[in-house]
């Protein structure tokens, strides 16, 4: 199979969509990634790549879905996205392919050719077969022992060699929330795909297991640490994210009466970050950081007292310099601008009189 010009590769949050994903990035060169947990947040996932596919100038695209199991309806609005692009773009084709192994989607599978489901398998070890047996991919033909432990540990093959490794590897994957995903998707997902370059790199080692837990520790140092002196993992963490914050920050910038601050959504330990970010960057007065259940966290470095703004926000309160609250009605939303659009709006409306 010829490979495509793009591709949109949608997957699970946990280590196997994770990894489906590190070896599709081994490959294909032109590729962009969403993750998604199960349900509504599929749609709102997809929808972010169909934007981007109306502006994709690709004569042929891929739209690779794997280790999520999709409903019918789910299918239908894909198909029907689908169509409604290529009407308007007649000159591009859209090949659609879901890989599963979720019992759950066998509706959805016996309707749509497009929906490989196949539950004796990992969604890692589906994709795998699929990228050697379509496109060849020989590179990732090297990663075939990471591929096995996470086979292992996704469904729970207890006698298998690989799952002592895979178990580590899968809770090194699901507590990696230095980063955030929210904010930061793409340096999120290095971060991620660094640690199973890393495990990659020992596996063949006696009790590999043991030696990957014991690493896990230093193998996050070396990518939060990359080009600075050594530091604790909390500090270079903080470091790495003042970075982010600092170059993107005017994209961040909301304004409270005669304040200005930036926004952020669900980022993680805003005390330490936040703070860090404060002292790096003297013209901002403050930091926002809402979560997704409209929980939100402010700080300040005494230029503002972000007691004031959680009161009126969100009922909220705390110190001058730290303070908190939640936003009534806020839902979970997908894209950053849709969050900041929200909060503008809040703040424009609390602050009327």
């Amino acid at each position: 199979m010829k490979k495509p010009d793009s591709v949109y590769h949608l997957s699970h949050t946990d280590l196997d969509g994770y990894a489906c994903q590190f070896l599709a990035s081994r490959c294909f060169e032109n590729i962009k990634f969403q993750n998604s947990n199960y349900g509504d947040e599929i749609n709102g996932r997809l929808k972010i790549f169909f934007d981007l596919m109306l502006l994709d100038g690709s004569k042929k695209i891929l739209l690779l879905i794997t280790d999520l199991n999709l409903s019918v309806s789910q299918c239908e609005f894909i198909e029907q996205q689908i169509e409604k692009l290529q009407s308007f773009k007649k000159d591009i084709h859209i090949e659609l392919q879901l890989l599963d192994h979720h019992g759950s989607g066998s509706d959805a599978a016996q309707k749509y050719g497009w929906y490989f489901l196949d539950t004796s398998r990992s969604a890692t070890r589906i994709t795998f077969d699929w990228l050697v047996e379509n496109f060849g991919c020989e590179e990732i033909k090297s990663y075939r022992q990471i591929v096995d432990a996470v086979n292992a540990i996704d469904i729970w093959l207890k006698d298998e060699e690989g799952f002592e490794f895979g178990k580590v590897l899968m809770g090194a994957i699901a507590s990696s929330r230095e980063v955030g995903r929210a904010l930061f998707d793409e340096h999120d997902r290095a971060h991620k795909f660094h640690l199973i370059e890393s495990a990659h790199s020992m596996i063949d080692e006696a009790d590999a297991h043991i030696r990957l837990d014991n690493e896990m520790h230093a193998i996050k140092k070396a990518f939060f640490g990359a080009g600075k002196s050594d530091n604790t993992l909390d500090n270079l963490v903080a470091d790495y994210l003042t970075d982010l914050l600092s170059t993107k920050k005017d994209e961040l910038k909301i304004s409270y009466r005669d304040k200005t601050g930036i926004l952020t959504y669900a980022l993680p330990n805003i005390s330490v970050i936040g703070n860090a970010f404060l002292v790096a960057n003297p013209d901002i007065d403050f930091i926002l950081n809402i979560s997704p259940n409209g929980s939100i966290g402010l700080r300040s470095n005494n230029r503002v007292d972000v007691s004031e703004i959680a009161a009126t926000l969100a009922g909220g309160g705390g110190h001058p310099n730290a303070s908190g609250g939640r936003i009534q009605g806020f839902k979970e939303l997908y894209s950053y601008e849709h969050v900041k659009a929200f909060i503008e709006n809040v703040i424009e409306e609390k602050t009327k009189s």
